[in-house]
């Protein structure tokens, strides 16, 4: 049962909110802070902080709404995907990111990457493993939001959500007309593929064996408290629907 949504755990790379009931449906926000730690001067100006390189814009709130209000516990990012992306491998150069988007972050340059993978990348994945362990949740919702455009890119992104997967589509092959049955632009695999840029699913997921989908919502449209209740209780309506047709 979900606590009111209150944070069950809380540790300086991750907040756990509600606790997974066996055989449920659990969510994952890998981008969801934006907090750099006081030790940590990434030496970028402040209003990047605000932007979708530092964090996956409204995703925080509407976790925090689901697992509140919908019964769907969430395991959320508690530091900035600039200080440490949790959605790479330990070995990708992205992990602490020195450009992002083309913003140059002066100081990831020469940081102590071991030092950031030791004190924020495996706790984050360490209690992950161990919450779906202990729960073993018919659906793991993986929670993401997209920029309309890059600044790198001249390529327009129309799609409204993305749903993204490696090689179990199976959640995501119900999910998807779901959601254009919503009147949603859908991205199948879009705005990025999952299987280029998957590894939190791929490693607590798709090795295990557990069900899951990946949902990216374009960020111009998450960003009021309105945009959150609506998201929530659309993702929540879509993932439970999604969880009954795969049992």
């Amino acid at each position: 049962m979900v606590d009111n949504g209150r944070a069950a755990a809380v540790n300086e790379a991750f907040r756990q909110f509600g606790m997974p009931a066996p055989g449920g449906i659990v969510l994952v926000a890998d981008h969801a802070s934006n907090h750099v730690p006081d030790d940590i001067d990434l030496r970028i100006r402040g209003r990047l902080l605000g932007v979708h390189i530092a964090v996956d814009i409204g995703t925080a709130e509407i976790a925090e709404i689901l697992a509140r209000d919908h019964a769907i516990p969430a395991h959320i990012a508690a530091v900035s995907r600039l200080v440490c992306d949790f959605n790479r491998e330990e070995t990708a150069p992205g992990l602490v990111p020195d450009i992002s988007d083309g913003h140059p972050i002066p100081g990831n340059v020469g940081a102590d990457r071991e030092g950031r993978l030791g004190r924020f990348h495996r706790p984050y994945h360490d209690a992950l493993a161990e919450w779906l362990a202990a729960a073993e949740p018919a659906l793991i919702l993986s929670l993401h939001s997209f920029t309309a455009r890059l600044a790198t890119s001249d390529a327009a992104r129309p799609w409204q959500v993305g749903v993204l997967y490696n090689q179990d589509d199976r959640a995501a092959r119900i999910a998807i007309p779901m959601l254009e049955a919503e009147g949603l632009n859908v991205g199948d695999n879009l705005p990025y593929s999952g299987r280029d840029l998957n590894y939190t699913m791929n490693r607590h997921a798709e090795a295990c064996g557990r069900p899951y989908f990946g949902i990216e919502i374009r960020q111009d449209l998450a960003q009021t408290p309105e945009d959150h209740t609506h998201w929530a209780a659309l993702l929540a309506d879509i993932a439970q629907r999604v969880a009954s047709a795969l049992a």
